[in-house]
């Protein structure tokens, strides 16, 4: 048996967010989409999943056909099967990832992020799978006093610590 590797760069459009997670299950799809329907009100979507068995599809859902687009594009260019790609926009994944990987079907997430995203991908004769993640640039320093205090005014900003 032999194994290649290939890094995939995953064809998410510029600023928006997106979730790579594993699942072992068809039924991932439609629980997605409750979990996004019922998370953030006006939050646009597209998801899509690779099927592993069977007829081997690709399934998607979503609230916007360009985001379910990215999504397919996204899970086509990997090929990794029980894959998913969940594509938003007016959310964030810090708004939903609770959910999500409270979801019986999801068995690890991979990246929630707005970076460029890498897959390594494992290919084998049965078939691909994700070995990892690379998300955004790697560090270029670490942070000083000024840093610091920007990065605490903007989680206050955004309303996501207190005063």
């Amino acid at each position: 048996m032999q194994i290649t590797f290939e890094l995939v760069q995953l064809p998410v459009p510029q600023d928006l967010n997106i979730i790579v997670g594993q699942s072992h299950f068809i039924k991932t799809v439609e629980d997605l989409a409750e979990i996004m329907a019922g998370s953030v009100p006006g939050v646009l979507y597209g998801l899509a999943f690779n099927e592993a068995s069977g007829p081997c599809l690709v399934r998607t859902e979503g609230n916007d056909p360009d985001l379910v687009q990215a999504a397919k594009n996204c899970a086509l260019s990997v090929g990794a099967g029980h894959t998913f790609y969940l594509i938003m926009k007016h959310a964030y994944p810090i708004n939903v990832l609770d959910r999500i990987k409270a979801c019986p079907e999801v068995c690890q997430i991979y990246c929630a992020t707005a970076n460029p995203v890498q897959m390594v991908v494992a290919q084998s004769e049965q078939g691909r799978g994700i070995m990892g993640v690379i998300d955004g640039s790697s560090p270029k320093g670490v942070e000083g006093d000024s840093d610091k205090a920007d990065r605490k005014g903007l989680l206050r900003r955004f309303g996501y610590k207190l005063a």
